[in-house]
């Protein structure tokens, strides 16, 4: 039987196999695709500061203009070429740089070719010392539109687009060399590869800015996702005490029922057991599908032993965070009632929530807390001043508004949230009053 170690050894040159034929040919023709493409890659403008977003694009029109004149002073001063040829490679010089800023690589090849007419057109005026194929300025001129090429495309292609020029280059030294010309082979190599290593720098720190605020807008999204949810099934948590308690207390009334009726019929029986009966497998079914929401902290608030807070019970909460440092008023308008459970327990989650961020966000504040019972809607308005002291930092995912939506919505009822002229903020909710339980019990006794 083999050795583990033999097996490793054995298996170690495949896993560090370099990439394969076809995968080096298809990455090639990548590359030839790219060299010969047209296609526009706008220089994007820097995020900040904002007023000095287009300054990259101010600076290239002002290299194109000075490089164009500086090579027709070179032409006509140094190696006495003038006429049409000086202005034609004065004009592609400066027209290839801005080029650049919207087709690097369409920009590229054309100062490709402008620097192989300045080189035939100084080719018979070179003297003692002085450098060919490239101008002095031209190879300086040159360099931008490496750098344009390397921020806007793979290192494979700024690569390629480096070993062609200094190619070109070394071919024509090669090849036409004129006597006594100064090489200019060593200067492009230079040149060249630092400004590619420079744009290939910068574009990977572009990249990493651009994916790191990727990750941040997904992270807020997921955060505000996980909130939601979070605050769903606290609401399913709720819903499932309140709806089990109505539940549980139809089936106790179903099975006590018959014993209030002086000798009550069989099809009474039958049908208050069926009641019972339905009344209990529902209240299992809601159990099963609810129940895993349920916290098994025998302190959490959700727990079945704990009633759920209402309206009733909004002085003690008042109070506890007047305790806090908090200066609160409430003002009630129309007259005070029972409502639904859900109602209760919606309008006490929406104040709870609106106080806490007060407490959180606008310390020092004076807070107005209105609650309005309509004929048929209740009225919540939570109202705060302008903070007096900065707000510490918060630690909280500051997503309470999504919870305070998601339980208006959850009874039909709206909620809205914003800055007050004055500096502070407020929360306003309308809630649709269902039918309240005294209302149901005069029904009953009716």
């Amino acid at each position: 039987m083999p050795r583990l170690a033999d097996v490793t050894e054995q298996r170690a040159p495949l896993a560090e196999a370099p990439p394969s034929a076809a995968e080096g040919g298809a990455q090639g023709r990548q590359v030839v695709r790219a060299l010969f493409t047209l296609r526009s890659d706008p220089l994007p403008r820097m995020s900040r500061p904002r007023w000095l977003a287009r300054l990259p694009h101010v600076l290239i029109g002002y290299l194109a203009a000075f490089f164009a004149f500086l090579n027709a002073e070179q032409i006509g001063d140094h190696y006495q070429v003038f006429g049409s040829l000086l202005v034609a490679t004065s004009a592609l010089t400066g027209v290839s740089i801005l080029l650049a800023m919207f087709r690097p690589i369409p920009a590229w090849w054309l100062g490709l070719l402008t620097a192989g007419l300045t080189a035939w057109s100084i080719h018979d005026h070179v003297g003692q010392g002085q450098t060919w194929p490239w101008l002095p300025s031209g190879i300086f001129a040159f360099a931008p539109l490496v750098l344009l090429v390397a921020l806007r495309v793979p290192p494979r292609v700024t690569i390629a687009v480096v070993g062609i020029s200094v190619a070109c280059t070394a071919l024509a030294e090669g090849l036409f060399k004129p006597e006594h010309s100064q090489s200019s082979i060593i200067g492009a190599t230079l040149l060249f590869g630092f400004v590619a290593l420079l744009g290939y720098a910068l574009r990977a720190l572009r990249l990493a800015r651009g994916e790191l605020v990727e990750q941040e807008t997904l992270t807020e999204e997921e955060r505000a996702r996980r909130t939601l949810l979070e605050e769903r099934s606290r609401i399913a948590r709720e819903l499932h005490d309140v709806v089990a308690h109505h539940m549980s207390v139809i089936s106790i009334q179903a099975q006590v029922a018959p014993h209030l009726v002086e000798n009550p019929s069989e099809e009474l029986k039958e049908n208050l057991a069926g009641i019972r009966e339905n009344a209990l497998e529902a209240l299992t079914e809601l159990r099963r599908v609810l129940g895993v929401l349920r916290s098994e902290d025998p302190d959490d608030p959700a727990a079945p032993h704990h009633p759920q807070p209402t309206l009733a019970e909004l002085d003690g909460l008042v109070d506890n965070v007047r305790g806090a440092g908090l200066e609160v008023t409430t003002e009630f308008a129309g007259t005070r009632r029972p409502l639904t459970p859900g109602v209760e327990l919606t309008a006490y989650r929406i104040v709870q929530e609106a106080l806490s961020n007060c407490l959180r966000h606008a310390p020092g504040s004076r807070v107005e807390v209105g609650v309005a019972y309509g004929p048929g809607e209740l009225h919540l308005c939570i109202a705060n001043t302008a903070p007096t002291r900065p707000a510490p930092p918060s630690q909280g995912a500051g997503h309470g508004l999504l919870g305070m939506r998601e339980r208006a919505g959850m009874l039909g009822g709206e909620l809205a949230a914003g800055p007050r002229p004055d500096g502070g903020y407020e929360v306003s909710a309308v809630l649709p009053m269902g039918p309240s339980p005294a209302a149901d019990t005069r029904k009953k006794d009716a």
